[in-house]
């Protein structure tokens, strides 16, 4: 059986009696309505999106709700299109993996077209052109990562390619976001027409970040002369052009080999994924959790595609702001980076197996309901403690989830802040709490300490997980040995005072002492993570 429209069609009845769920709805007649009359275009056709939206979308198409597909489109990493998209037209098996070990199979047919944003490609650009300047156009979607919104680097300069895109003006830019801009330049240009520009990255406030990015440039066009003056007008104006905060939740891990075993063994063909020239790893088929949530602030000029009836929900922003905290600061995120700081250190390589350790399973619990959950604000729209039995009981025990603490270490510097000071914070400004209470949030913070010697609990050398501050930060550990604990942390106090770091000066609001502390305990030998948690995690 091959995953083509050719080879569904024609294998149909042995697809079925494998077990996969098959798009039932007219597909040339979707097809003709996508092209006559485009409502959503997806720009970074990765794993998320194919598990999640474009799943949403083909439940919708199969029951009638909708007539008109997605349109998936790549600036980044072409060859995702050329060598994954396009040979199996466009569909992507579905594996989602469920803790009672059952794996539901589905075809998803719901893009109807991918296109590769390339300006210097005409016949591809002319397209995106033409979708842009469509009035039936509502929403332009994006899920290409927290740092595919950079129009600087650390030190605030302009990065190369985006000042090189702010000379050359619509026309012709190079950089994924100046490609972007130009299409909306289009849309502008062709009658002013409304859209909504939809973040749906993991990242706080995605929308804003969006518009940051869409307004440099604009402004940068328009200051310069190449672009007409009231471009950045438009960008500015909410009734024609939206940047809607978004919060998405649906794990994904990379495509796992023994799901594509599973696959080929109920007789799918071609099921190889493909390394690209710029090392994106793809597959046809994408593996998940069950669970997902995407809550999307409702603030759509050119009207709204019935989604909500998919199970995305739509809110005003002050809800999806807390939504966003709720799980990014306590409900979900803090207890993934406890599990893949401790993971790294004991040794383990997937997720689920670190919850089987009663410490470790322990120690996200307090941190979850004991120290985290008194200072989550209810966003009415789902319970906190829910979503955290659910975290906990549910989806990160899942055994078949191949999520590995190994990925959730990658750019942890950057993710202590937001997912630990902003509680901490809010025990400050609490005069009901106490910060000294919070015992084993300073716990991880020691973990990461540990974690930056690079030696596992079994005094073995580990490769750190990706991350930009990762030489920066190990140098302040350089000296210390696993052996005797050391005598002299100082060393350690400007690190701990970095509030870029940890959300908050450690040192400031006395907690540095309790980290150094910890790190003295889980620095003091081989085996001492373990006993450190055996003697903190009650």
């Amino acid at each position: 059986m091959k995953l083509t429209l050719d080879g569904v069609r024609a294998d149909r009845a042995a697809f079925e009696a494998a077990g996969y769920s098959l798009p039932s709805f007219d597909y040339e007649t979707v097809k003709k309505n996508t092209q006559e009359k485009p409502f959503w275009i997806h720009f970074g056709a990765g794993n998320i999106f194919r598990a999640f939206q474009a799943n949403v979308m083909q439940n919708l198409l199969n029951k009638g709700i909708l007539d008109t597909g997605l349109i998936a489109a790549e600036g980044y990493d072409y060859e995702i299109i050329e060598k994954s998209n396009r040979p199996h037209d466009n569909l992507t098996i579905l594996a989602t993996l469920k803790a009672d070990n059952t794996v539901e199979k589905t075809v998803v047919g719901s893009i109807m077209e991918s296109l590769i944003l390339d300006s210097k490609n005409e016949t591809e650009y002319s397209r995106l052109k033409e979708i842009f300047a469509a009035p039936t156009l509502q929403m332009a979607s994006f899920t290409i990562t927290e740092k595919g919104y950079a129009i600087t680097d650390a030190k605030g300069n302009i990065l190369p390619a985006i000042a090189a895109d702010f000379e050359k003006g619509p026309a012709s830019p190079d950089s994924y976001l100046g490609k972007v801009v130009s299409l909306l330049y289009h849309r502008f240009v062709s009658g002013q027409q409304p859209i909504a520009m939809v973040s749906m990255d993991n990242c706080s406030h995605n929308g804003d970040k969006l518009k940051a990015a869409v307004l440099a440039f604009a402004d940068a066009w328009c200051e310069r002369g190449l672009a007409n003056q009231d471009f950045a007008s438009y960008v500015r104006d909410t009734s024609k052009v939206s940047f809607p905060w978004s919060m998405i939740d649906k794990i994904t891990p990379r495509p796992d080999a023994k799901v594509e075993a599973m696959l080929a063994a109920d007789g799918i063909e071609e099921l190889d994924p493909v390394i690209t020239s710029k090392n994106t790893y793809i597959a046809p088929f994408v593996n998940a959790e069950e669970c997902e949530y995407l809550v999307i602030e409702d603030a759509f000029p050119n009207g709204r595609p019935a989604l909500d009836k998919g199970g995305i929900i739509f809110t005003d922003r002050e809800t999806v702001d807390k939504v966003e905290k709720m799980k990014v600061c306590t409900c979900l995120n803090p207890l993934h980076t406890t599990l893949a700081i401790y993971g790294c250190l004991l040794g383990y390589t997937l997720i689920s197996e670190e919850m089987k350790n009663p410490l470790l399973k322990k120690m996200v619990e307090t941190i979850g309901y004991v120290e985290g959950l008194p200072v989550v604000v209810n966003p009415g729209i789902l319970d906190p403690k829910e979503f955290i039995d659910q975290v906990v009981n549910v989806r990160i025990p899942n055994p078949f989830m191949p999520d590995t603490p190994q990925r959730i270490a990658t750019d942890t510097s950057q993710k202590l802040a937001i997912r630990f000071g902003e509680t901490i914070k809010a025990y400050e400004k609490n005069p009901s709490l106490n910060v000294a209470d919070l015992k084993l949030i300073p716990l991880v913070f020691a973990g990461w300490l540990r974690y930056l010697m690079a030696v596992d609990d079994e005094g073995k050398p580990f490769t750190p997980s990706a991350d930009p501050l990762l030489e920066a930060a190990s140098a302040y550990v350089k000296d210390y040995q696993l052996s005797d604990a050391p005598k002299d942390l100082s060393g350690l106090d400007k690190l701990l005072s970095n509030e870029k770091v940890f959300g908050v000066d450690l040192t400031a609001i006395g907690m540095a002492e309790t980290v150094k502390h910890y790190f003295t305990e889980l620095s003091s030998g081989v085996g001492a993570v373990k006993r450190t948690l055996e003697k903190y995690v009650k």
